[in-house]
């Protein structure tokens, strides 16, 4: 199956010959459905906040912040070119006769919409302008004569805005009195509200290799702006996702996929790959959030304040954990109260639940199953009430050895077919909106591995295709799913009106983004 020039592809791309066979058997075997054994709800595996308890967590954090480096993680390599695809099938779609069809609809999220309203979208001023420099007529005329598709191109093509192959994290996102804010810029203005510490704001964006350029060119432009407004120090890193975390594709009969050259076809392992990034971060706290969830400024303090509060409870968990581990470092001395009030904070608090089989022999054995649960990294989740939003959900779910622990699981992890699993998946309540405080060390300060904390068998397989040629794709487990299986798991309601997502351009005209 391996030909010789095989190996030099697999050793530019950093995959050895034993990974590769590992990903075709994946594709043999497939991936077992993830076992959820019931919805995580408030008060049973979800932590919902008073007010005066939010209030506690929000000083925590700002009472001690200043003891760790803290970094603000967000994957940024998301094409735009999603955030269009009506506009993409408008403009495929168009012809003289075919207007009135395409124009039948007018409710929000239509293209009639789109162009009644376009005066009202954050890049208005610049389409406006750069329009009228480059073809010699106001855009407003052209409207009028319903030129669409011309405007279309302007805004999606490259002699325009080129909107339809930059990053989402360059699109015009809000337009204040003053300035106009890109996805991107806005994470500058959350960072210096709750990630900062002595003076600095850490940030770091993975995007892609394309990119990398026009991002560090948009912080040549904005960094210096930002560090007057908020008097900190930016310092801002990049990185691209490794081809080490590259999968094969297969055939539909689980062989190597072949190129029309005969070469094996790779492509990105999804965003679980990230990991690997993540892993490679030297901080104490992470905050991660996607590129797209950025509100403006008149509706930041409550996400502000529950960002606080999510690393508050990190900070309260963390402080717990590391006493107790210390309390089992010394095995002499333990008292088996104390063993005792450790194994309820596992289960009662921290969601863990043995295996039936577990049954330690001996007290040496107890104490290294508590040590072994403890020692591992800790993150709280924000959760959100489902109100129809796509994504994966908490759930308590049965692990490999038997055990129960909270998970991040999405709909493709599960067997929908079995009517069992379909009605616990029904009952659930929250969805992950990708809201999530990390904490990377153990208990002595040293950085954990994160890489060996992945669960490899919560992968997942899509039907692709390349030249018109039917493929098997094979992604790798998920950031907040399998590649943080292993990790301690905390889940805590956060407000909706705290998640604003931009998934198409029409977004932009909602009320959560108007500036």
């Amino acid at each position: 199956m391996i030909r010789e020039r095989d190996y030099i592809v697999l050793q530019k791309l950093g995959i050895s010959e034993n990974k590769l066979y590992m990903q075709l058997e994946n594709f043999r075997k497939g991936f077992d459905a993830a076992k959820i054994v019931k919805p995580a709800l408030v008060d049973d595996g979800i932590i919902l906040l008073s007010d005066s308890k939010l209030k506690d967590y929000v000083e925590l954090w700002n009472l001690n912040k200043e003891k760790y480096v803290i970094v603000k993680f967000v994957p940024a390599s998301g094409a735009a070119s999603r955030m269009f695809k009506e506009l993409f099938e408008f403009r495929e779609a168009y012809s003289p006769d075919k207007y009135a069809d395409l124009m039948l609809r007018k409710d929000f999220g239509s293209i009639h919409y789109f162009f009644k309203h376009l005066d009202e979208f954050p890049f208005w001023n610049e389409l406006r302008d750069k329009y009228a420099e480059t073809n010699g007529v106001a855009i407003e005329e052209d409207l009028l004569r319903k030129n669409f598709v011309q405007i279309l191109n302007f805004i999606l093509d490259e002699k325009g805005l080129n909107f339809g192959f930059l990053p989402k994290g360059l699109i015009h996102f809000h337009r204040y009195a003053s300035e106009v804010r890109k996805a991107f810029d806005e994470h500058f203005v959350e960072a210096a509200q709750y990630a900062d510490s002595g003076n600095k704001a850490f940030l770091h964006f993975t995007v892609s290799p394309e990119h990398q350029n026009l991002f560090e060119q948009r912080v040549n432009l904005v960094k210096e702006h930002f560090q007057q407004t908020f008097g900190l120090h930016y310092m801002v890193g990049f990185s691209n996702q490794e081809h080490s975390t590259d999968t094969v594709a297969a055939t539909p009969d689980n062989q190597i996929f072949r190129d029309e050259k005969g070469d094996m076809l790779f492509r990105p392992g999804g965003h679980g790959a990230l990991i690997q990034n993540l892993n490679n971060i030297d901080a104490d706290i992470i905050f991660i959030k996607n590129i797209d969830n950025v509100a403006p400024d008149h509706l930041k303090a409550k996400t502000i304040d529950y960002k606080k509060a999510l690393a508050g409870l990190l900070i309260y968990f963390k402080e717990k954990i590391h006493y107790y581990i210390a309390q089992l470092e010394e095995v002499e001395t333990l008292e088996d109260e104390m063993m005792e009030e450790i194994g309820l904070f596992l289960v009662q608090n921290l969601c863990i639940l043995p295996s039936m089989q577990f049954k330690p022999q001996n007290r040496l054995e107890r104490i290294r199953y508590l040590y072994n649960k403890l020692n591992r990294p800790i993150r709280v989740c924000g959760m959100v009430k489902n109100e129809g939003e796509p994504g994966g959900g908490p759930f308590w779910t049965e692990n490999a050895d038997g055990s129960v622990s909270l998970q991040i699981v999405e709909s493709a992890q599960i067997d929908l077919k079995n009517q069992e699993v379909k009605e616990i998946f029904a009952a659930s309540t929250h969805f992950n909106p990708v809201d999530i405080v990390c904490y990377v060390k153990d208990f002595e300060g040293i950085k954990f591995d994160l890489t060996q904390y992945v669960d490899p068998a919560t992968g997942f397989i899509a039907e692709k295709s390349y030249a018109g040629r039917k493929l098997k794709a094979m992604e790798l487990p998920g950031l907040w799913n399998g590649a943080m299986a292993d990790w301690i798991t905390i889940f805590m309601e956060v407000p909706i009106d705290s998640f604003t997502p931009v998934k198409t351009v029409q977004d932009l005209l909602r009320p959560q983004h108007k500036a």
